[in-house]
């Protein structure tokens, strides 16, 4: 899967956020996703977590091998010190 493919399916489910993904195997396989969105504010990372898997939907179990995520709220962005 090409990570264009998975920028597409997360952009759609998170439209005004910020969505980055990277292949750094460059395998098609490992994607590391960051999300940014207000709709987790009071979500559990837990929570979070399972909205991004619900946007991959079946490629989650088909096409994506291994998937690092990591989201937070604009609000757990802006204190974190906008990591990268």
């Amino acid at each position: 899967m090409a990570p264009r493919d998975v920028q597409a399916l997360l952009a759609k489910a998170f439209p005004e956020d910020t969505v980055r993904v990277e292949n750094p195997q460059g395998d098609g396989l490992h994607f590391q996703v960051q999300v940014i969105s207000g709709r987790f504010q009071g979500k559990t990372m837990v929570e979070q977590h399972q909205m991004v898997y619900a946007a991959l939907g079946d490629s989650m179990r088909e096409a994506i091998h291994a998937l690092a995520l990591r989201t937070y709220t604009p609000d757990q962005w802006a204190k974190a010190g906008a990591p990268r």
